[in-house]
């Protein structure tokens, strides 16, 4: 694996994004373990742009685990501020569904109907809705309306 290359802009773009961000993994006294690596492989496939706090003094070892984490991690290293390494790695696409294989009959919906007062627990009402309905705003099923189709002028 190797580490992903960006354009000074990506990289850029990317910074600002991580600026918010808390660190997400420690690394500690032992250094890069395996356990920290699986442990920033998984933040990765999570949140895409990760930060990391490396507790070591020596800038060397954080520049050293920094390149080594982009390369076995096939990430692109984003920054080195402080004891701070910002990575970033695209999410994985996820599986899409297509549109004939998506459950098209009736789904139940819970209804929930307020008191008045607010004394009382909601009352949870399930409803069966079909294909061509939708629920309203005040839990009423209604159906779809029909399109309306413009005759062809001959």
């Amino acid at each position: 694996m190797s580490a992903i290359q960006l354009t000074p802009a990506q990289r850029k773009e990317h910074r600002a994004a991580a600026h918010h961000l808390d660190p997400v993994v420690r690394v500690g006294a032992e250094g890069l373990t395996a356990a920290v690596c699986k442990e920033v492989d998984a933040a990765l496939k999570a949140h895409g742009l990760i930060k990391i706090r490396v507790f070591s003094d020596d800038r060397t070892v954080r520049e050293s685990a920094l390149a080594e984490l982009a390369e076995s991690l096939s990430a692109a290293p984003i920054q080195h501020i402080g004891k701070l390494l910002v990575l970033w790695r695209p999410l994985p696409l996820k599986a899409k569904v297509a549109k004939d294989e998506r459950k098209a009959g009736p789904r139940e919906v819970k209804i929930l109907k307020f008191s008045k007062s607010g004394n009382h627990r909601p009352q949870v009402k399930k409803v069966r809705v079909m294909g061509n309905e939708r629920v309203t705003a005040g839990g009423m099923v209604k159906r779809a309306r029909r399109l309306k189709t413009s005759a062809k002028k001959a």
